[in-house]
């Protein structure tokens, strides 16, 4: 059988290359109003942007990753034949899925921060620095560039970081799972986890299911790339806090509680190696966190409960074939945004925070829009009807949620909810080739 070689050389560093800690990151949304000059933009920006194969970046000491929306396609000309190779759920954008996404209620997209969601963003621009200094003297040169192109503006802007403990605003140590990609030369976080095979992550190569994923035309622009998913996710920090605190009898049983809910303690050990008890020193040692499977160590959900966020984000081998799981993998980086709740506080200071998710697969129907839709808001695959994740679910106010406990289980009801999307864009992110192919258009 023949090894999956990958031009590393052509694709985006942000598609497969790990993230430093800690790191400061921010992400430009650029609106094209003259198509030339976006042209021009992409030609710039395939110099600047730095592929997997290259450990040092043309942006000097940050990173910057370029995607582009169907609207930013169209803005920059691409014929409306190759368009409409692209799938359907890409073109229509996440707006017009939320419904299907559970953004609903406060999440809908008529409550969503401006533009996310509009025609109006074309560029996403994303740049990650180890330090602030760094990224700003990076993101000065980035601004001269597109601000000396007439015909390009800046519409918004996120300034994110993520902490040396690696905690996201619940308190939760984050970024623990990645998967092994074939032919990356790039380590998985977990060695019990054969290799996805790389289609299920980059354009033109085989995936899972022993095809190639859909491809937009002409292979000039789809090979190479994939999708990245952006989304702004708010979180209610105090309100999560409260509703531990209201739900036990000590600050012991809340840390029990909230660890049953996400799969692992706040220091990123998981339940399924250490279930009674936080154990710090295994949660920081990136060699162990991730190190398990649950059919060998929980396979009924005693430990970690078959409803909780990691479960079922990353069902793992408890679902039986794990062919059908990696189906649905993908990749995922969260930044955190806006200040942090200082501990012990339980009533909201009003500052918004929460984080910066994004989703890297090559199916954006049968990897994100499946996990949000199938795992994340509906639990008839776990056999609990249609409870949602407690921690990351379209709960409103009546999610319920049940802990395993001796000798009697605990349920816990009108889970309110933690977490609300305060917008989000489907994108597409090309190959380096395919940003001066972008750029040739019509020449």
């Amino acid at each position: 059988m023949s090894k999956t070689v990958l031009e590393l050389d052509d694709i985006q560093s942000g598609v497969l290359s790990p993230r430093p800690s800690p790191y400061v990151a921010t992400f430009i949304l650029l609106r094209i109003d003259e198509r030339n000059t976006g042209r021009e933009l992409m030609r710039k920006l395939s110099t600047v942007v730095a592929s997997v194969a290259h450990k040092t970046s043309p942006a000097g000491d940050a990173w910057v990753s370029a995607s582009l929306t169907f609207h930013g396609l169209k803005a920059l000309g691409v014929p409306q034949e190759l368009l409409e190779s692209f799938p359907p759920e890409f073109q229509q954008g996440m707006a017009a899925r939320a419904y299907e996404l559970g953004d609903t209620g406060e999440s809908s997209p008529e409550n969503w921060e401006k533009p996310l969601g509009t025609q109006e963003v074309h560029i996403v621009l994303t740049a990650l620095s180890p330090n602030e200094q760094k990224l700003e003297s990076v993101m000065e040169r980035a601004k001269k560039t597109y601000q000396e192109l007439q015909g390009i503006k800046a519409i918004w802007r996120q300034n994110c970081y993520a902490s040396a403990t690696g905690k996201e605003p619940f308190g939760f140590k984050d970024g623990i799972s990645h998967p092994t990609v074939e032919g990356s030369g790039i380590p998985g976080t977990n060695p019990r986890e054969q290799p996805l095979k790389a289609g299920e992550f980059v354009l033109g190569y085989l995936d899972e299911t022993g095809r190639f994923p859909r491809m937009p035309k002409p292979d000039e622009l789809g090979r190479n790339g994939t999708y990245a998913v952006f989304r702004k996710l708010h979180q209610r920090v105090a309100v999560f806090r409260k509703y531990l605190r209201e739900n036990s009898s000590s600050p012991e049983e809340e840390q029990l509680i909230a660890a049953k809910m996400m799969g692992r303690w706040s220091s990123g050990a998981p339940l399924a190696l250490c279930p009674d008890h936080d154990d710090p020193e295994l949660g920081a040692d990136p060699k162990r966190n991730n190190n398990f499977l649950f059919a060998d160590t929980d396979p009924k959900g005693f430990y970690t409960p078959l409803g909780s966020h990691i479960r079922r984000m990353n069902p793992r081998d408890s679902r039986g074939d794990i062919t059908k799981v990696n189906l649905h993998r993908m990749i995922r980086r969260g930044t955190n945004y806006g200040p942090p709740l200082p501990e012990g506080v339980l009533e909201d200071d009003g500052a918004d925070r929460g984080l910066m998710f994004v989703f890297i697969g090559a199916h954006l129907r049968r990897q994100f829009e499946f996990v949000q839709s199938e795992w994340a808001n509906n639990g008839l695959l776990i056999g609990a009807g249609d409870d949602k994740d407690p921690i990351a679910g379209a709960n409103n106010g009546f999610g319920k949620f049940i802990m395993p406990h001796k000798p009697v289980r605990r349920s816990f009801y009108n889970l309110p909810r933690f977490v609300v999307t305060r917008g989000g864009e489907y994108c597409f992110m090309p190959s380096i080739r395919a940003l001066r192919w972008l750029a040739d258009l019509d020449t």
